[in-house]
């Protein structure tokens, strides 16, 4: 759906520049890789949150290993 919202925007802001008689504001290639850098950037932020999420559940999880290893050791009176 939001797909055709898109395409109907588009249609619409290029039939105002026809009507008008104004020239698109950028030259094509300009243009379709703003576009791209838009669907980049869309998509960058969400990758780099699971990313960050990853690494801290990874920290998290590492350090609750070390400090059950550590007590573990401690209980059976062992010293590292």
């Amino acid at each position: 759906m939001s797909y055709l919202i898109s395409l109907g925007a588009g249609l619409v802001v290029g039939l105002l520049y026809y009507f008008s008689r104004v020239q698109s504001p950028a030259p094509p290639l300009v243009a379709l890789i703003g576009l791209l850098g838009m669907v980049i950037g869309e998509h960058a932020v969400p990758f780099v949150q699971a990313q960050w999420q990853t690494a801290q559940t990874s920290q998290s999880s590492a350090a609750s290993a070390n400090t059950a290893a550590v007590k573990a050791d401690s209980a059976s009176g062992t010293q590292p």
